[in-house]
C-alpha cells in the first residue's frame, strides 16, 4: 500500500514538474529579424526579414527553454529592391540554394524571473555557429485581446558575417560584424 501510494505521488510530481513547461507560438506580426551593418563608416544600412516562424519552449521555474525561429531570405526588405536583390545572390545571402536562415536557442541564462540571453546556432548559407542573443527587453503578459498569455522580448547579438562565408566588400573597407535584432512575440498554446 505505502509503495504504491509512493509511486502515485512520484507520478504526480512528475506530471507537474512537465506542465511547468509552455508552449508558445511566434507572433509574425510582432516578430521581426533585422541586421545593421555599416556602410563605409559612414551611415548604417539596415534590412529587415519579412517572412518568419517559430516557436518557444519556456520554464520559468527551472529557468530553461528552447526557441526556434527561421526567416525566409527571400523576405529581406531593405527599401532598396536593387539592394535587396543584391543580397540574395551569391555575394551575400546565396537565397537560390539555402532559401532559409535558422535560429536554434536552447541555453537560457535568468535574471531573476526575465530571461537575460539565450545561447544556440545560427545557420546561414549552410553553416551552422554559435550566437548568443543578449536580451534588452524581456516580458510576459496577459494579451487582453488574445486572452492567453504572450511572452517575448528585444534581443540581439553582433556576429562576423565571415564565419558564415559573407566576404563581399571586406576589400573595400565593408565590416565584417554585423548587429542582429530579433524582436519576438510569442503566444501561449
Amino acid at each position: 500500500m505505502k509503495k504504491a501510494f509512493l509511486i502515485a505521488a512520484l507520478a504526480a510530481l512528475s506530471g507537474l514538474a512537465q506542465a511547468e513547461t509552455a508552449s508558445y507560438a511566434v507572433d509574425p506580426t510582432h516578430t521581426f529579424v533585422t541586421y545593421e551593418i555599416q556602410h563605409f563608416g559612414t551611415s548604417t544600412n539596415r534590412g529587415r526579414f519579412d517572412k518568419k516562424e517559430g516557436s518557444v519552449q519556456l520554464d520559468r521555474a527551472a529557468k530553461t527553454g528552447k526557441v526556434e525561429i527561421s526567416f525566409e531570405l527571400a523576405g529581406i526588405n531593405t527599401g532598396v529592391v536593387p539592394m535587396d536583390k543584391h543580397l540574395l545572390s551569391d555575394d551575400f545571402f546565396a537565397a537560390d540554394k539555402f532559401p532559409t536562415a535558422k535560429f536554434v536557442g536552447d541555453k537560457f541564462v535568468f535574471n531573476g524571473d526575465k530571461v537575460a540571453e539565450v545561447a544556440g546556432q545560427l545557420t546561414l548559407r549552410g553553416k551552422t555557429n554559435p550566437v548568443t542573443l543578449k536580451t534588452s527587453h524581456f516580458n510576459c503578459y496577459q494579451n487582453p485581446m488574445l486572452k492567453r498569455e504572450v511572452c517575448g522580448g528585444d534581443f540581439e547579438a553582433t556576429i562576423d558575417r565571415t564565419q558564415w562565408g559573407v566576404d563581399y566588400g571586406l576589400a573595400w573597407g565593408f565590416p565584417k560584424n554585423v548587429r542582429l535584432l530579433i524582436q519576438v512575440e510569442a503566444v501561449r498554446q
